[in-house]
């Protein structure tokens, strides 16, 4: 474990909001981090996808950067788009 990884658990085992907060965060992250890999492996620029989407490209930056709020038709066409099928997994 890095010292990054070790500050975070300390400061989630201190604050209850920090954790909640952190972790709603990394989800959203994530999910913009997902869209941008599957993005450039499918070797689309962001200017493409907000064609395609009949977007601007400063939407694309928006979801792949902060990802909060994102329609669920949104994703899926995002999804195909690039070739790829939105699958979504309760756990």
């Amino acid at each position: 474990m890095d010292d990054l990884d070790k500050y975070i658990q300390k400061r989630k085992k201190l604050s209850k909001e920090f954790e909640e907060n952190f972790d709603k965060g990394y989800d959203d992250f994530k999910i913009g981090e997902l869209l941008k890999l599957a993005r450039t492996e499918a070797g689309f620029t962001q200017e493409e996808v907000a064609i395609k989407l009949n977007t601007k490209k400063s939407a694309i930056s928006r979801i792949e950067n902060h990802a909060l709020d994102i329609k669920l038709s949104t994703l899926q066409n995002f999804a195909n788009i690039l070739g790829k099928e939105l699958k979504i997994e309760l756990v």
